[in-house]
């Protein structure tokens, strides 16, 4: 009974001023809403970024050659080069923290001319020619068959794993490619496997538009020589793709006579670091969200502090009289912080479960489309619950002063007061 009398009575004291009530409330919610936006929007500006990432190694370099920009050993700058056959063994013996080294070179692009054909359909598509650890690194999964092995490298057979796109192009809808021949510029390749990928974005759509080849019957289908495109590296998990990238770029520049003070000469992209440096800018978005939307949420609680301190103003004789009939200060405290934490946090609530709802809904609008860096924006329920959290704290914050100014009202004077 004396807990429903309290509820009521805090019903009844928010309910006098409706008008002022909603408005406080408002600020509450509002300041709660846009928090789960921000919460929102930013995991699903992450979880976008994280996936593109995903597709490949985490723990990946990437190497390619450049022209020189310093002069050495009396060969001039602006010099080019190409990696060669035999780098690879030079770096399997002399880096062992290599888990997986995968020497590429490619053919044309998807952007490029139809050099891929079967019958009277053809399609410009990137033809690489690569070794079996490749599927570690870059992240596509098979889709039926299988991929590229050692004895198609040993044997150089004429054999060929196909993107998604390309299985579309170039065969029927219901046909298993499987078994079949395409040519490329001209030479036959029989298919053994079909792949695709889980991601979004330009990297992805260049995958599923690919046409994989053993690494040796490239070189001597086009010509290629003993030349390399680019070096696809993963660290062991014991060590860094960082200390990777260091030891095998000292490596190939005294193989090929580049100076170590030209830091030019050898392009680099490492998966590990770039990957740190995004983990690092979104700790700071979430960061800022945080800041940004709790000092949204104080502006509306110093809001219903304020609007407490009117009440009491207002309840000035009725606090008077219960302290003179004996109420103790702990139950006015108790009272007058009850309505501010039962105002914040209905007010905050309603803002939490509006926000919430609203990313779920984008969410589900934009299931099924190519979203790009921007993937299931939604907000955890960890989250959520520390919001509420959040809510109730801010809710006894603001009853304090007003209840501590109630407590120093003396009854003498409360009972004259108008």
């Amino acid at each position: 009974m004396v807990e429903s009398d309290r509820i009521n009575e805090i019903v009844q004291t928010l309910k006098r001023n409706r008008l002022r009530t909603t408005l406080t409330a408002f600020g509450v919610f509002w300041g709660i809403f846009m928090l789960m936006i921000m919460l929102g929007a930013g995991r699903g500006l992450e979880k976008g970024v994280t996936r593109s990432f995903a597709e490949n190694a985490s723990n990946a370099v990437y190497m390619w050659t450049q022209s020189t920009t310093v002069s050495y050993m009396g060969l001039p700058r602006g010099r080019s080069f190409n990696f060669q056959v035999e780098d690879i063994q030079a770096l399997r013996d002399q880096v062992p923290e290599i888990e997986y080294l995968c020497p590429s070179c490619q053919l044309g692009g998807f952007r490029g001319d139809n050099n891929v054909t079967r019958g009277i359909k053809a399609g410009p598509f990137s033809v690489r020619g690569d070794f079996p650890e490749n599927r570690f690194v870059q992240g596509f999964k098979m889709n039926s068959g299988r991929y590229i092995n050692q004895l198609d490298i040993q044997e150089k057979r004429k054999v060929c794993v196909i993107g998604s796109r390309v299985k579309e192009v170039l065969f029927e809808p219901n046909e298993d490619p499987l078994g079949k021949y395409i040519q490329v510029n001209g030479t036959w390749f029989r298919v053994v496997g079909t792949t695709t990928v889980e991601g979004a974005g330009g990297e992805a759509e260049e995958k599923i538009q690919t046409v994989y080849i053993p690494f040796t019957t490239f070189q001597q289908a086009f010509n290629w020589g003993g030349k390399i495109g680019w070096f696809s590296i993963t660290a062991k998990p014991a060590f860094s793709a960082s200390l990777v990238e260091s030891k095998v770029k000292k490596i190939l520049a005294s193989r090929h006579k580049i100076s170590p003070d030209d830091p030019y000469a050898i392009g680099s992209w490492n998966t590990e670091k770039e990957f740190g440096k995004i983990q690092g800018l979104f700790n700071g978005i979430r960061i800022l969200v945080w800041v940004v939307g709790t000092g949204t949420l104080l502006a509306g609680v110093i809001g219903v502090s304020n609007i407490m301190l009117i009440i009491v103003n207002e309840r000035t004789k009725e606090i008077g009289v219960r302290r003179a009939i004996g109420a103790s200060p702990t139950s006015i405290i108790t009272q007058i912080m009850a309505e501010a934490i039962v105002l914040t946090t209905s007010a905050g609530y309603f803002g939490l479960i509006a926000g919430v709802f609203l990313m779920e809904g984008v969410n589900k609008a934009l299931e099924g489309q190519d979203t790009g860096m921007f993937y299931q924006p939604g907000v955890e329920i960890g989250i959520a619950l520390k919001a509420l959290l959040i809510l109730i704290i801010c809710g006894a914050l603001a009853g304090i002063i007003p209840a501590r100014k109630a407590i120093t009202i003396s009854p003498v004077d409360a009972l004259r007061a108008e």
